[in-house]
């Protein structure tokens, strides 16, 4: 069970709709004809006994939605691992681009939040190795109860070092939700994870907020992993997701190197499709001139090496 406490955003923002805005959302969804042609595409070539052997180099390898492995001193790393075919009633728009089986032994896990498209136990089950997940405060007694005991729960701007590599819980604006008692019982937020010369911002899922601004000024970041996805409709998605226009200036507010897109692809969340998703990002990052090498548009499971500037594939 989650705690007693209930958590919130930075500035007591609101995240969370009426009931009769929901009612307005599913009957405006049901007008709508949506194109959902377009698969995110999966990598040429997936170098699975790189990853499996790398304990050098620092990657990033995009599995799918919010789903990365991050290598990183020697550390294989997983973020939100959601290997799950279905979300709801809705199937799982592209497969995944790694299997269960092809990671190497994991030895951390960082959830962002308790939401389904970022929390899947099925999948932590079945994770090689015996990784330590960190969570956010509220959840340790969840993993507890679902038999993973190797997990420790953090509060914004808590941090925890393993060898080399600290992470750090970080804020976002969201919400929490797995049933319909435990509302915001948990946190949410994302990680921050370096080794003094490379840093990975993973933001999970955030509306836009002045937070953004603050992890810029506290780290270095190389590579953000923000969400383009799962915006639409704005008037209700907005205070708990993106647009891609607000995720090109989250990663400007941060300060990044590189900007990864995620949270697109995998699941219909809301009423944006991939391609909208995408081509709102393309035009945006175009409209400011910004450097097309930095915008990394992923396949699923391609690998992009920070330590050295080159690509796995």
């Amino acid at each position: 069970m989650a705690g007693k406490r209930r958590y919130e955003n930075l500035d007591q923002a609101k995240t969370t709709g009426s009931f009769r805005e929901f009612v307005k959302w599913q009957q405006e969804r049901r007008r709508k004809v949506k194109d959902l042609s377009y698969v995110v595409p999966q990598a040429d070539r997936v170098d699975i006994e790189f990853l499996r052997a790398n304990r050098t180099e620092t990657t990033i390898t995009w599995i799918g939605h919010a789903t990365f492995l991050i290598q990183l001193s020697g550390l294989n790393i997983l973020t939100d691992p959601v290997w799950a075919n279905r979300m709801g009633f809705e199937k799982r728009l592209a497969p995944p681009g790694l299997a269960l089986t092809e990671l190497p032994a994991i030895d951390a896990v960082l959830i962002s939040h308790s939401h389904y498209d970022h929390l899947h136990f099925r999948s932590l089950r079945r994770l090689k190795g015996s990784p330590l997940h960190m969570v956010p405060a509220g959840l340790r007694s969840l993993f507890r109860k679902k038999r993973l005991p190797r997990t420790e729960e953090f509060g914004w701007w808590e941090s925890r070092k393993i060898g080399r590599v600290e992470f750090h819980f970080v804020p976002a604006q969201h919400w929490s939700k797995r049933t319909l008692w435990d509302t915001n019982r948990s946190h949410w937020g994302g990680w921050v994870v370096t080794n003094g010369r490379e840093t990975v911002y993973f933001a999970g899922d955030s509306g836009y907020f002045r937070g953004f601004h603050e992890i810029g000024r506290r780290f270095a970041v190389d590579a953000a992993l923000l969400p383009i996805g799962a915006y639409e409709p704005e008037w209700f998605m907005s205070p708990q997701h993106v647009t891609p226009e607000e995720a090109v200036q989250a990663y400007l507010d941060v300060g990044a190197d590189t900007f990864v897109p995620m949270h697109y692809g995998a699941f219909r969340l809301a009423d944006d499709t991939p391609r909208e998703a995408l081509d709102r990002l393309q035009a945006e990052w175009a409209r400011r001139g910004l450097p097309s090498s930095r915008l990394r548009i992923l396949k699923h499971g391609e690998t992009i090496r920070l330590s050295t500037g080159a690509d796995g594939q």
